[in-house]
């Protein structure tokens, strides 16, 4: 069996893109790991939801903990920084932000729990971070730097099919699943993603598709029951997220797969 290391920005980032991926891996009884680069400090949270002296950064570190528990993940780990906020916030340059952090600094964090597990695969995101946030702009380049530290042999970029969801949402909006107020820009020109015919590997997830909804229900602080994601009936939601999306490095021009395993003992 091999062991994966999965590298994420904030809680609930694994859920959303990696969730069924994790939960597939576990249940063919492969190691999985999750690395944090924060604890999601500068998530947004509605009044009254946290309790009594408890900050979201403690609340959304339990959501993770329930989150990796629900995909049977093995091993949690945090890098130690501080969420940096969306694109364009103050947060962006505070001392201690992932944003600011020195990429060998940081790459050596994560590559010393890379070494520890003898890491077979590592994912990160793709250079836009799937839509552009700046931590997971980040943990692009991070990531990336601590494979190559490490010596990490498979390197897989998590991202979004941009043509499959914008046909899913297309097809919801037209049936009256999906509010049309609730679609995000996954058009061409956005950073949402990337095209079809340059993502190398495709995860069937639908067998795992209540483990993955599971997980992004236990991170309340971010997702609610109301939220694009959870609102949708669950006809919608498999087509949207029963599939996982990644871009193995140094593989040939057309290289097409279904398993980030593949090969490997």
């Amino acid at each position: 069996m091999a062991t994966l290391v999965s590298f994420q920005a904030h809680p609930d980032d694994e859920s959303i893109g990696a969730g069924g991926m994790l939960a597939k891996a576990a249940a063919a009884g492969h190691r999985t790991v999750l690395v944090f680069a924060t604890r999601g400090e500068h998530g947004e949270v509605e009044a009254g939801f946290l309790d009594p002296g408890e900050t979201l950064a403690e609340r959304r570190t339990k959501e993770c903990l329930r989150s990796a528990e629900i995909l049977g993940v093995q091993r949690v780990e945090f890098l130690g920084y501080v969420d940096s906020g969306m694109v364009g916030t103050p947060q962006n340059e505070l001392d201690g932000s992932f944003w600011t952090a020195p990429v060998d600094e940081a790459a050596e964090r994560l590559a010393a729990i890379l070494r520890d597990e003898q890491a077979d695969i590592v994912t990160i995101y793709d250079s836009d971070g799937g839509y552009g946030h700046p931590d997971h702009i980040q943990v692009h380049r991070v990531g990336l730097r601590a494979a190559e530290l490490a010596g990490t042999p498979r390197v897989f970029e998590g991202t979004m099919n941009r043509d499959h969801i914008r046909r899913v949402i297309e097809a919801g909006v037209a049936a009256g699943q999906i509010p049309a107020d609730q679609v995000p820009d996954v058009s061409q020109e956005s950073t949402f993603g990337r095209p079809e015919d340059v993502i190398t590997t495709s995860v069937d997830v639908r067998d795992f598709i209540d483990q993955k909804r599971a997980s992004m229900a236990a991170h309340a602080s971010q997702i609610s029951e109301q939220s694009f994601f959870l609102s949708m009936p669950a006809e919608a939601f498999t087509a949207s997220f029963g599939h996982e999306w990644f871009i193995r490095h140094a593989v040939p021009d057309g290289h097409r797969d279904d398993d980030l395993f593949a090969g490997l003992a």
